[in-house]
């Protein structure tokens, strides 16, 4: 039962993030004080800031929590939202801890929140925001490449991880690594090629791994593979708009897209470039010449019929309000939280399969973390042997069309004889990361009939992965 507040009666986040965890606990054999241990945000550190806006002051509420440090540093983005509170802080950074630990990068999880709607601020109110909201980090020890690293999350992106590199490198000068205290900058500031899109391929990624396992696939009454899978996907920002990018370049049928101002439909297929050209050109989705449907109220886009809905806006999204309505047999959480526990008990009942959010959008924090590494060893991917690389496939096929007497083409010379860019290594990390995670979650579900989800067996292992950590640290006796 979803955790509330019992003077307000809102549902908590955290507390919702606390059940899971706290259900596939009991699947675990660790002592109680360590589960507690991991359980808890270590530091949750609340701050205020005054900020000149026009001829007035504004008074900026913002957070930043470390949720474990079985792993240093610690990595999580930073939200701009005038909905963010503390609670939802809390969950997100705990997210972080257990997501790094199911796709093995080693961080431990954090979270930061900035209460605003950038859209009400003007371009230089937002910088100076940004850069106050880092120097009060600063002052805390709460940001820095062995300490807590910062990335992009609902609301902020590579701008204003710009302005946070620059603030702390100003603020350190000499300090070689500085750039390595948050990721997800441009490319020309020592970002990383793919981070923009690296969450929603890894959705799509996670999508297409669930729905190429056939026995799963024969439970539900589908066929394998990807290939004309009807996708409804809720969200057209970063994670929403690459997820249903990756996923119809995978073979998949968009046939919704639900967003804030409402949502449209075709059973036929949506063209998601020619969508998201239509909404720069008017502002909205809605009025899409090639939607056959539409609806004023974005949540009744999520009850069409489809195969696959991916939840990539906000949390709680899907409740015990609408579980019953949705006709989806696989819900892929691109969002933090989109699913309420309840809901999710429903959709697990109904035969359904939920790919979890821990999972299923790791693949931000997982190119975030070849970019922390990149900016640890001053140097880009493929930069060292890339042409090393070339001149040896060259030498191969040299050899094997003088042995041969095959002459090759030159586009199938140039084919063989590429050596690997940087985004080319940065995709195949990604999806071998993705891979490998996703079937050894499933493998954990299916070793303890008594797990009953993706979900479950994600925090299991998740949980297990962590306590090692604290053993071999010798944190816990």
């Amino acid at each position: 039962m979803a955790k509330t507040n019992s003077a307000t009666k809102e549902v908590s986040f955290f507390g919702d993030v606390c059940e899971f965890f706290d259900y596939a606990a009991q699947f675990t054999k660790h002592p109680k004080g360590l589960l507690e241990q991991i359980k808890t945000c270590n530091s949750v550190y609340r701050f205020q800031f005054p900020i000149r806006k026009g001829n007035s002051f504004e008074v900026i509420h913002a957070w930043r929590v470390e949720h474990s440090h079985h792993m240093s540093p610690t990595k999580g983005g930073i939200r701009y939202s005038e909905m963010v509170n503390e609670d939802e802080v809390m969950a997100l950074a705990a997210l972080m801890t257990y997501k790094c630990a199911i796709v093995n990068v080693p961080f431990g999880g954090a979270k930061g929140g900035i209460k605003i709607n950038p859209k009400n601020y003007t371009v230089a109110e937002l910088e100076t925001i940004t850069r106050r909201y880092t120097v009060e980090l600063m002052k805390k020890n709460f940001i820095g490449p062995g300490i807590d690293v910062p990335a992009p999350d609902y609301g902020s992106g590579e701008r204003e991880m710009s302005w946070i590199a620059d603030t702390y490198y100003t603020m350190n000068t000499g300090q070689m690594d500085a750039l390595g205290c948050v990721t997800g900058k441009p490319i020309a500031l020592h970002g990383i090629a793919g981070r923009k899109e690296a969450t929603g391929r890894g959705v799509a990624i996670a999508v297409r791994e669930c729905a190429g396992v056939a026995e799963d696939m024969k439970a539900l009454g589908l066929t394998p593979g990807l290939t004309g899978k009807r996708i409804i996907v809720q969200g057209l920002g970063n994670v929403g708009y690459y997820s249903a990018k990756f996923l119809q370049e995978f073979g998949a049928v968009i046939v919704g897209i639900c967003e804030y101002d409402g949502a449209i439909y075709n059973a036929d297929g949506l063209d998601v470039e020619e969508v998201v050209a239509h909404r720069k050109e008017t502002g909205s989705i809605m009025g899409y010449k090639g939607a056959k449907k539409q609806f004023k109220k974005p949540a009744e886009g999520l009850e069409q019929p489809c195969d696959i809905l991916v939840p990539a806006a906000l949390e709680n999204q899907i409740t015990t309000e609408n579980i019953n309505r949705i006709q989806a047999k696989i819900i892929a959480e691109g969002a933090n939280g989109p699913t309420s526990p309840e809901a999710a008990r429903a959709f697990l009942k109904k035969g359904g399969i939920i790919i979890p959010d821990m999972y299923c959008n790791a693949g931000g924090v997982t190119v975030s973390y070849f970019e922390w590494l990149k900016n640890l060893s001053h140097v880009a991917f493929g930069r060292m042997d890339k042409r090393y690389a070339e001149n040896a496939n060259m030498n191969m096929v040299n050899i094997l069309e003088s042995v041969s007497g095959i002459q090759l083409t030159d586009t199938q010379r140039r084919t063989i004889i590429k050596g690997a860019s940087e985004l080319e290594l940065v995709n195949s990390g990604l999806e071998d990361t993705m891979i490998r995670s996703y079937h050894e979650i499933r493998n954990t579900k299916l070793s303890n009939p008594k797990i009953d989800s993706l979900r479950t067996a994600a925090f299991v292992k998740s949980i297990d992965k962590i306590a090692v950590s604290y053993n071999t640290l010798g944190i816990w006796p």
